[in-house]
């Protein structure tokens, strides 16, 4: 089926840029304004939720590009392509398509922690996201560049100061009518290209740079804080240019773990995996980096960079004297190119050069294409609301880099979820926000726009209480049902394989269960493993199974009869096993968590007169971000327990229905708006 979507393709490009000239007298549900990650994701999510929808995009054949690393997954980025597989989103699949390369990173420590990762080829990738844009019912695509946004008065019956009603094309000629709008702009809002001393508008090198006036109408129609980040990109190898024998090869897993619930395995064969090289930096690459910062404006400036994947200017001044780690990565299975990754760069193309080959391994490398910076403005994404949509500006959603994150997977999960909403909204629908106790996904919107960011965020496991529950392999039961049954985004067929998987899970477990022996009698029939024997009570498979050296297998071994029909399982049910008992402990504190997200704060409430004991700096805090639910609030950065003890208070005495007017105080509201987006966007590197 896949084959016939790609041989159909070139024909679908050809069609997408003919339909340009009839689109002025449509009017869509839903407008996607770019077609990388985020825009790929919420296009397709707001179709399959049934929105009439339309991508618009600089230039189709893009649509899908690996703009940097051609990699996918990782710590905490694993889980959010598990996720976004979970609620029938796009990358899962397509890395299952593209991968060359599947690893399973942290695998030393607990299941609840490991990234699934993979190298991607980078055609098959962009084909694969292509071909499923062009299957998806109910989506358009249009080559072209917006302008700016349609905006109009407010429906007074919704919360916000003015309603987006459309787009219009940068010819001047087109405007076209939405109901909602998403905006996935990566780097090209305001974006600024940088190599050496040279300064070119762009987000990417080889495409033409966003239109100005979309950033005019965010920032002065619509008085959104916008801010200022960077980032960068390595030079691409020429890989016939390297020697291989001056580097450390490392090996794939022998078994790829596919990233999609709907696969068993993936397109490339185990043997048929590429390899991936490790070498370090030398004190000549720091001589080179120190000899050419005057020749670099990009490294010169204090827009803040990604702290998680700096440029090796970075990394060379504020670690001098130590050897970094640079990884070769295939860029493809014909590609003749390599990508070093930890090697993101932006000093002129011949001090580029000179760097490379102070390398082991790459002392007579070539460069095929250099590497550079970007600057680009994003949205400070504390004045969204957990549905992504700009809490102003009614029908306006927000995802991806535009709200100050980095990397594929952060901004596909927000694409998903934005698209999601940008439907329910355009079809009338409430809108829905997912639980950081549920959810990565949740974990990184609420971040978002409850604590803002100072530099580019990049999702780790570590931002997640609850990551014993929040684990890769249980992501369609988490979520697959919910997406279902609850928000409109998953089909039935995966809805129905997600239901087998769970009743046979639970099968499974309870069966285990009910095998109940003494710790002599599992000896007898587990003789290989060392059972303590000063045991008094009986224990059960469940029991068992949690032991590091005992396997579903062995004990489907061992009672055939009623635990071999669940050997597809065995993995999960092992983690299931282990995790049991963290599980249960962290019960109580989930619904305790799910009970204050319950509770909502009104948006238009008066937090300087509101009749409850809060200290003046915690009401500007509350005025400055506020927070959807009282749980947001527990998660703002000086708020007080006693604080929240007292909003508690008065949204139970309430019943939420005392709203008191909004203060009437402009100046100083945007006193502090300009105060946090200064703090927000100027930290020095």
């Amino acid at each position: 089926m896949l084959t016939k979507k790609l041989s159909t393709l070139h024909s679908f490009l050809l069609l997408a840029s003919r339909r340009a000239g009839h689109l002025a007298r449509q009017q869509y549900d839903v407008i996607v304004v770019g077609g990388g990650h985020a825009g790929a994701e919420a296009a397709a999510a707001a179709a399959r939720m049934g929105a009439e929808t339309l991508l618009v995009t600089q230039k189709i054949h893009t649509i899908g590009v690996l703009s940097c690393n051609p990699s996918l997954g990782g710590i905490g980025k694993g889980h959010l392509v598990k996720e976004i597989d979970a609620l029938d989103g796009l990358c899962g699949r397509a890395g299952d398509w593209a991968g060359i390369y599947f690893s399973i990173l942290n695998r030393k420590k607990g299941p609840a922690v490991w990234g699934p990762r993979a190298q991607l080829d980078r055609q098959r990738y962009r084909e694969f996201i292509q071909a499923e844009l062009l299957g998806t019912p109910r989506l358009t695509v249009l080559e072209g560049s917006v302008e700016e946004l349609q905006v109009t008065e407010p429906n007074p019956e919704e919360p916000g100061h003015h309603r987006v009603t459309g787009i219009r094309l940068a010819n001047g000629s087109h405007q076209i009518s939405a109901r909602s709008v998403v905006l996935t702009t990566g780097t090209f809002l305001s974006g600024s290209l940088f190599m050496g001393q040279t300064t070119s508008p762009g987000g990417r090198i080889g495409d033409a740079p966003s239109s100005a006036g979309l950033s005019y109408t965010l920032q002065e129609r619509l008085g959104l804080r916008v801010g200022r980040l960077r980032t960068g990109t390595p030079p691409r190898i020429v890989k016939d240019s390297v020697d291989f024998s001056l580097v450390e090869p490392h090996l794939p897993d022998k078994h790829p773990t596919p990233f999609s619930f709907l696969n068993t395995h993936v397109r490339c064969k185990p043997e048929e995996q590429l390899l991936c090289y490790l070498t370090c930096t030398t004190p000549g690459v720091e001589r080179v980096v120190r000899e050419s910062l005057h020749l670099n404006c990009h490294i010169q400036q204090d827009t803040k960079g990604p702290r998680y994947c700096p440029s090796i200017e970075s990394r060379v001044l504020r670690f001098p004297g130590r050897a970094h780690q640079v990884w070769l990565e295939p860029e493809g299975v014909n590609s003749d190119l390599l990508y070093p990754q930890g090697l993101s760069m932006t000093m002129p193309p011949d001090m580029q050069l000179l760097l490379i080959r102070e390398i082991p391994g790459m002392q007579r490398a070539e460069i095929h294409t250099p590497g550079y910076g970007v600057q680009y403005d994003f949205v400070c994404p504390t004045q969204l609301s957990p549905a992504l949509q700009v809490k102003s500006t009614q029908g306006l959603f927000l995802a991806g880099q535009i709200n100050g994150t980095t990397g594929y997977e952060e901004a596909a999960a927000q694409g998903l979820w934005a698209g999601v909403n940008a439907a329910r909204w355009a079809l009338s629908m409430p809108p829905l926000a997912l639980s950081r106790t549920e959810s990565y996904i949740g974990v990184l919107i609420d971040d978002l726009i409850s604590r803002g960011v100072t530099e580019p965020y990049r999702m780790f496991t570590s931002r997640a209480e609850f990551r014993a529950s929040l684990r890769p392999d249980n992501a369609d039961l988490r979520l697959t049902l919910k997406g279902f049954e609850e928000v409109g985004c998953v089909s039935s067929l995966r809805y129905q394989e997600a239901v087998r998987v769970r009743d046979s899970l639970q099968e499974a477990l309870a069966a285990l269960q009910t095998l109940t022996l003494s710790a002599p009698n599992w000896t007898k029939k587990l003789p290989n493993i060392r059972i303590s024997e000063v045991k008094t009570t009986s224990l059960t498979g469940v029991d068992l199974l949690q032991y590091r050296d005992v396997s579903f297998e062995m004990l489907a071994s061992a009672f055939p009869e009623c635990l071999s029909r669940f050997t597809e399982f065995s993995q999960r049910l092992k983690i299931e096993a282990v995790y049991r008992f963290h599980c249960e402990l962290q019960k109580k504190e989930i619904e305790r968590i799910q009970k204050e997200e319950n509770m909502a704060l009104p948006q238009d409430i008066d937090y300087f007169s509101l009749p409850v004991s809060l200290s003046q700096e915690v009401r500007e805090i509350l005025d400055r971000f506020r927070p959807s639910t009282l749980g947001a609030a527990t998660r703002l950065q000086g708020i007080t327990p006693a604080a929240i003890v007292n909003l508690l208070q008065y949204v139970y005495h309430t019943g939420q229905k005392e709203r008191g007017p909004r203060r009437n105080k402009p100046d100083h509201k945007e006193d502090r708006e300009e105060e946090l987006c200064a703090r927000n966007a100027s930290i020095p590197q």
